[in-house]
């Protein structure tokens, strides 16, 4: 079943963060990984809020948990750990 790749961001250091990003988009993109929204406008509801939301959509919930326990993914990851806060989780499609 497909599945989404749901990331909330604040980002703390936009240099180390844009090669994050550089990186990160085409090991998302080599896994199957399509992006659906990427830092656009949101509403806050509950919880904590960040300002940087981004959801890729994946075949599969292994397909992205692959993605993330990649090489290049984790080369990616590297610059984002010390320039953001993140909480990252996968979510199966129900349906």
């Amino acid at each position: 079943m497909p599945a989404l790749w749901i990331a909330h961001v604040t980002v703390t250091d936009e240099d180390a963060y844009g090669k994050y990003a550089k990186l990160a988009g085409p090991a998302i993109a080599a896994h199957g990984g399509s992006f659906l929204a990427r830092g656009g406008r949101f509403v806050q509801l509950e919880g904590k809020e960040r300002p940087r939301n981004v959801v890729a959509r994946f075949a599969s919930v292994e397909d992205a948990v692959e993605c993330y326990n990649s090489d290049a993914y984790q080369e990616a990851l590297n610059h984002a750990k010390d320039a953001s806060e993140r909480e990252l989780m996968v979510v199966e499609i129900d349906g």
